[in-house]
Formats: C-alpha cells, sequence, structure tokens
C-alpha cells in the first residue's frame, strides 16, 4: 500500500492483509500499476477481514473488535460482529469509517465509484454462515457462491474500469468456480465447523455420509464426489475464460492468473486422487505456470 494508507494500518491489520500470499491466486502482483495494487489490496483487506470475523479467526489482542466498539463479551457474537462491520462499511461511503482496512478502503471507492453492493453480498455471505451449515441443492450453493464470491470479481473489474454486463457474467463463473474449489481443498476443515458445501443431493446420489466425510482418508464414494464437483468447477472455468481474452494488456496477466490458480488446484485435487480429506491439495508453482501459459494461449486464440 501507498505510504499514506500503510499509515493507518495496525498490526492486526497488518496480519490480516498479510493472507494474501496463502491464498490459490496472486492477489495484487508486482506487475500491475501500483494504483491498481492499493486498490486490489484494499479490497482484499475488507473480503480477507469479513471471512476471519465470519470464522472467528480475527488477530489475537482484540482490536478489530476494539476499532468497531465492540466490547469483549458483544464481539464474541459474530453475527454482532458482522453487524457492527457493516454499520462501519457503510461509513465508508461517506468517509467516515473506523476500522483501518475500511479507512484504506475510502480513496478506492471514491477514485473506482464503486457502491456498496457487492462489499454488503460478502458481509451476507458471512452472515449467512452462522445460520446455514448445509445446502440442498447445487442451485442453492450458487446462490451462496453469488454472495460470497462473484463479488469478489465484480469488484476487480470495477476497480480497472472493465465492467461490462458480459464480462461480469464470464467473472462469475470464475469466481464461483473458485470458490468451489476452495471447499473441495476444505472439506475437512468445514465439517470441523459444522459446514458442508457438498450439495445433499449430491451425497446421496454418491452415497456419501457425513461419517464419511469425518474419516481419515476418502473412500471410492467419497473421491467420485470430489471428481464431480471438480468437474462442476472446470466447467466454470472454461465457460469464464473468455473473459481473459477480452482485455488487454497487465489485466489480462492478472484475470489469467486467477484463472489459472482453479485450474492448478484442480489438478492437485486430481493428482491426489480426488482424497481431499487428508489434507487441502495444493497447487504447485510448476503447474501454476503450466496453466497461466495455457489461458493466456487460449485468450490469444480468441481474443
Amino acid at each position: 500500500m501507498t505510504d499514506t494508507r500503510q499509515a493507518r494500518i495496525d498490526a492486526s491489520s497488518r496480519a490480516t492483509l498479510g493472507k494474501a500470499a496463502d491464498e490459490n491466486f496472486p492477489v495484487a502482483p508486482f506487475f500491475l500499476p501500483r494504483a491498481w495494487r492499493d486498490d486490489l489490496m484494499a479490497v482484499y483487506g475488507f473480503a480477507r477481514l469479513v471471512d476471519d470475523i465470519g470464522d472467528g479467526d480475527l488477530a489475537p489482542g482484540g482490536a478489530d473488535a476494539r476499532h468497531l466498539g465492540l466490547d469483549p463479551e458483544t464481539a464474541q457474537d459474530r453475527l454482532a460482529f458482522l453487524d457492527a462491520f457493516e454499520a462501519d462499511l457503510r461509513r465508508v461511503f461517506d468517509g467516515t469509517p473506523r476500522h483501518p482496512l475500511l479507512q484504506g478502503l475510502v480513496p478506492t471507492v471514491r477514485r473506482c465509484g464503486l457502491t456498496p453492493e457487492p462489499f454488503l453480498g460478502l458481509i451476507a455471505a458471512n452472515r449467512q454462515d452462522q445460520q446455514v451449515g448445509r445446502y440442498e441443492t447445487y442451485d442453492d450453493l450458487l446462490a451462496y457462491c453469488e454472495l460470497s464470491a462473484n463479488p469478489v470479481g465484480r469488484l476487480v473489474l470495477g476497480i480497472t474500469g472493465t465492467d461490462t454486463p458480459e464480462r461480469i457474467r464470464r467473472s462469475d463463473a470464475i469466481c464461483t468456480a473458485l470458490q468451489i474449489v476452495e471447499h473441495l481443498q476444505d472439506v475437512a476443515e468445514d465439517l470441523g465447523n459444522d459446514r458442508v458445501y457438498l450439495p445433499a443431493e449430491d451425497l446421496k446420489r454418491f452415497h456419501v455420509t457425513e461419517s464419511d466425510l469425518a474419516a481419515p482418508t476418502a473412500g471410492a464414494s467419497v473421491r467420485a464426489l470430489i471428481a464431480f464437483e471438480a468437474g462442476r468447477a472446470r466447467d466454470l472455468l472454461d465457460a469464464g475464460a473468455p473473459l481473459v481474452g477480452s482485455v488487454h494488456g497487465r489485466l489480462r496477466l492478472l484475470l489469467a492468473g486467477f484463472t489459472a490458480g482453479g485450474l492448478a488446484a484442480l489438478d492437485a485435487i486430481t493428482d491426489a486422487g480426488y482424497d481431499v480429506l487428508t489434507g487441502p491439495p495444493k497447487a504447485t508453482k510448476p503447474s501454476l505456470m503450466r496453466q497461466v501459459g495455457a489461458v493466456l494461449l487460449r485468450a490469444r486464440r480468441e481474443g
């Protein structure tokens, strides 16, 4: 971030931003213009923090709650925490937020003309996580991804001034796919948090129970289920890939990185024999670079 924004960031917020290094795809790579990098990191800080509130994974010390005016007891209530965070998000649009990460978001919102809706969608997704732990159908899961994932792509397009209806549609497909891939990587962790993002109708179809998902390794039925869901994610990435060819320059490389990150993670799941219960399969750097090249080659052909 620029020096002005960095001056506002405390240790807790720096820890939140530092999680960018653990994502499946580059958040704000070096080759982008400095203004874009600053704006993308500002949006990432918001998105990461709202997820951490929803997951109860905040930095120790309680600084985030104090910034929002929450006492320690109220801060234990994730819904109350999200409500306070939403109130502060709304203050971004009149320039008076309290949390340092939201203060850092103000210049981005003003420069790029961003609206509250995608930010509110991400908060709504985390609020839903506190109330809904199972999804009956694939359509139900897609509706969740509309809140939890698709706003991120829309914000990237807004920051770069490239948001058109067709690009938004393609971006939504990529973002939904990335969310599904993350769910597949984190089946065991999510179950430990009493959440299952595999549609119940698919568990029944493949004769998989939640006890099967709690096993140390995946049996044949679980592997078949994961392979099926991975195929859906791959189809979504394929449907969204023309987005990359619709833009140019460094933005093309950024979007190729997002798409390739999902493809490389799917490769890792495949290489693990679809056994995601022993630990989250992670993409290797060679696989990521190979997929970036493939996505860019397709973009040149289609662009």
